[in-house]
């Protein structure tokens, strides 16, 4: 694996395996081995799950970066509102989306299903 360099501004936040970063000075960092993460504004604070596509995306973030527990409860919850999501809408494109973002996310890509819902949020 090539390690990966990331920079970051002064003040931005940035989750790895769990563990919510706040940068006080401007930075680059090089992660070195597999880890989960987002950073800046790929990261939605709870408060702004407000809507059922957000709803989703959150849920698909607490499967991707949250601790052990809340990525179980974060699954179960995508799983939950991408079902109900579905049964609503009358777009085919956003099931078929919707299908492979879940499977991504069952197939422990969540980063993956995260960037095919980011598509759809709003």
């Amino acid at each position: 694996m090539s390690n990966l360099v990331l920079e970051l501004r002064q003040g931005e936040m940035m989750v790895i395996n769990g563990a919510p970063i706040r940068f006080r000075t401007k930075t680059r960092i090089e992660l070195a081995a597999k880890a989960r993460f987002l950073f800046g504004k790929q990261i939605m604070p709870p408060d702004q799950a407000d809507s059922p596509a957000r709803r989703i995306y959150f849920a698909f973030q607490s499967a991707y970066i949250g601790t052990e527990d809340e990525r179980l409860t974060g699954l179960s919850n995508a799983r939950a509102l991408v079902d109900e999501f579905k049964s609503i809408t009358t777009s085919a494109l956003a099931r078929e989306i919707l299908d492979r973002a879940m499977a991504a996310a069952e197939a422990d890509d969540c980063y993956q299903a995260l960037k095919l819902v980011r598509r759809r949020r709003g």
